[in-house]
């Protein structure tokens, strides 16, 4: 069997691993959309290194586009194999997928009226809305921990890595011939004592092993300290700078997180008494899945709804969906709290709240997950003085702050910890993926001094024999 890494090698976007057995299936692991580079991945994402008609079976981990972006576009292309996921990841990808639709619609809309400009001929967006919808039939959902063939020599399991709601490992036992192999791929690995979501549930000694690193050269502070770090922070936005505290935050999960924290926050006196704001229909909508879903909460949060069935809802919040009511919010004067899609602060409507209060100081912007390096999040992050949206420079006034503790990624501890029980004679090796080459090679070292030191970073679309 070979492996080819066409994917998320020396970066966090583009998941996309093929598998190629000795009876010549294809089965991909993950078919992930580049995101953050601009224009660039454009030309990143419909270079997919394989032919989708070819293409037996997907394996998705979980439902982030950076995982999943790209089913649409295989699918237009002549992919008509099956989609195996959980049943969470399924119903994400139904409300996902026709959005990141819109946004190439949208993105190709001004794209072409630059090549206008250039006197260039138009192009096609990736996908559409309509191709997200049409791949949608291909999805079959299993619930996490039963085993189940998709060839006879190939089985499969998905096991809970707490990352967000519906995330799996995939561990996968192929027989070739008189051998058997058993390979894992992590996809992305949760925190441990979360407050929504369980731990990371191990996966059993397996051979081979295609893991994460995103953090591989950092550790997080607690869950329990952000949510007191979330507090400070709210309390100098409003009480202390009397402005706007604009959270951008991804739609799924991370979304679902702060607004449970400022519940708490609230139930504990803890808030100050201000609107918050969810501004994104895309994070309305997976706050319903979230309801829907609530067998895959942890034990903690399955207690908590016995005596409050509505974790993700209370006084003053308001979620937001039509663009007449978010533009209202441009002009809405008094202190607030304003959660906003994207995370990294390159799409969606956050964008446009950036660009009208990132210059005036009593406006404090605050991050708290993984921004790519090349995105308009990192820029502000790392204290550019000046930024681009949408085309417009900007002077940055407002105070910057970041809490990395609600990451959805395990910090190098955390994923050690993970990994702390595939330390057997058996292991032959572990792939280090889904990181910038910083982290991977940082995290390989502390695998090293834990005693996992059959370690292997490859390098984007390399091929592996296993």
């Amino acid at each position: 069997m070979k492996i080819d890494f066409l994917g998320a090698t020396s970066e966090v976007t583009g998941s996309k691993f093929l598998l190629t057995t000795k009876q010549g299936k294809k089965i991909l692991l993950d078919c992930g959309m580049y995101q953050g580079k601009g224009l660039e991945t454009d030309a990143m994402n419909r270079d997919l290194g394989f032919d989708p008609a070819e293409i037996d079976y997907l394996l998705l981990s979980h439902a982030h586009i950076d995982h999943s972006g790209l089913i649409p576009y295989i699918h237009k292309l002549g992919f008509k194999g099956t989609v195996f996921c959980t049943p969470a990841t399924r119903d994400l990808c139904s409300i996902m997928l026709p959005d990141s639709g819109k946004i190439q619609e949208a993105d190709t809309v001004q794209f072409n009226k630059k090549r206008a400009l250039q006197k260039l001929p138009p192009v096609e967006p990736i996908y559409t809305m309509k191709d997200a919808a049409a791949c949608m039939h291909l999805f079959v959902s299993i619930p996490y921990d039963l085993p189940f063939s998709i060839t006879p020599d190939f089985s499969v399991r998905f096991i809970n890595t707490g990352h967000m709601l519906g995330s799996s490992a995939i561990y996968m036992t192929i027989k070739e011939g008189r051998s058997v192999k058993t390979l894992c791929y992590t996809g992305d690995i949760g925190r441990y004592n979360k407050k929504i979501l369980p731990d990371p549930v191990s996966f059993p000694p397996a051979q081979y092993i295609i893991t994460e690193s995103t953090y591989g050269n950092r550790l997080h502070s607690t869950i329990d300290r952000a949510e007191e770090e979330l507090m400070l922070v709210v309390k100098d936005a409003i009480l202390q700078r009397g402005g706007k505290l604009i959270i951008p935050s991804f739609a799924i999960g991370r979304t679902q997180d702060i607004v449970f924290a400022l519940q708490n926050l609230k139930k504990k006196n803890n808030l100050p008494d201000v609107d918050i704001f969810v501004d994104s229909p895309l994070a309305t909508s997976a706050t319903n899945i979230f309801r829907l879903h609530s067998d895959c909460f942890n034990e903690e949060m399955q207690e908590y709804i016995k005596t409050d069935p509505d974790p993700f809802g209370f006084e003053n919040l308001h979620y937001v969906r039509t663009i007449d009511d978010s533009k209202k919010l441009n002009t809405y004067n008094r202190p607030c709290i304003i959660i906003s899609a994207s995370g990294m602060m390159e799409a969606g409507r956050v964008k446009h709240h950036l660009a009208n209060n990132i210059e005036n100081p009593k406006t404090t912007i605050l991050s708290v997950g993984y921004c790519s390096p090349t995105t308009l999040g990192a820029k502000i992050l790392r204290g550019d003085k000046e930024v681009s949206i949408f085309g417009v420079k900007y002077k940055v006034r407002a105070a910057v702050k970041s809490i990395e503790a609600y990451s959805g990624h395990a910090d190098y501890h955390e994923l050690i910890q993970y990994l702390s029980n595939q330390k057997t004679r058996t292991l032959k090796k572990i792939f280090i993926v889904h990181g910038e080459d910083e982290s991977r090679t940082e995290y390989e070292q502390h695998l090293h001094e834990a005693g996992l030191k059959k370690t292997y970073i490859p390098k984007f679309k390399e091929e592996v024999e296993i």
